[in-house]
């Protein structure tokens, strides 16, 4: 499957948003609506990536860079996308992009209950640093999770 990975444009914002609302903010209230999502894709320190595949916005990734360390505020691929690898290719994009920068730390946080995506960017060489009650809707509890891009030890493949 042909994946072509690249910044997203203001066109991609409503779709994008709706994507989160589904796959990322389920349950909780929506955070990251059209408006805010362009916001995003506008602002200069802000990369919203797309993955785009079979014509469609496949998966997309939110990531806010500082001077030295970066966030990834937003990771999603759409179910019938997921399991084939460009969730992995969207990430090295963006770290690869951290290095280029001299960013030297990523963090991010996830759900406690997601398993499958602690699992997947355990993958990758991001651990787990702190947990963080009731971040997400007053309720939920977050992982926070860092990877250092210029340690040692490479992530399980």
């Amino acid at each position: 499957m042909d994946v072509l990975l690249r910044p997203a444009t203001l066109k991609d914002g409503v779709e994008i948003a709706g994507m989160s609302r589904e796959l990322i903010e389920g349950g909780l209230g929506w955070f990251w609506t059209p408006a805010r999502v362009a916001a995003s894709i506008r602002h200069r320190d802000t990369m919203v990536l797309v993955a785009e595949a079979q014509g469609m916005v496949a998966g997309f990734a939110v990531m806010e860079f500082g001077d030295e360390t970066a966030h990834l505020n937003l990771l999603a691929v759409r179910p019938r996308f997921q399991r084939r690898g460009i969730a992995r290719r969207m990430i090295e994009w963006l770290e690869a992009s951290c290095r280029t920068a001299g960013i030297q730390v990523v963090y991010l946080e996830l759900r406690a209950a997601n398993r499958g995506a602690r699992q997947f960017y355990q993958s990758l060489g991001y651990r787990e640093i702190a947990r963080v009650p009731r971040y997400y809707g007053g309720r939920e509890t977050a992982i926070r999770m860092a990877r250092d891009l210029f340690c040692e030890v490479a992530p399980d493949r």
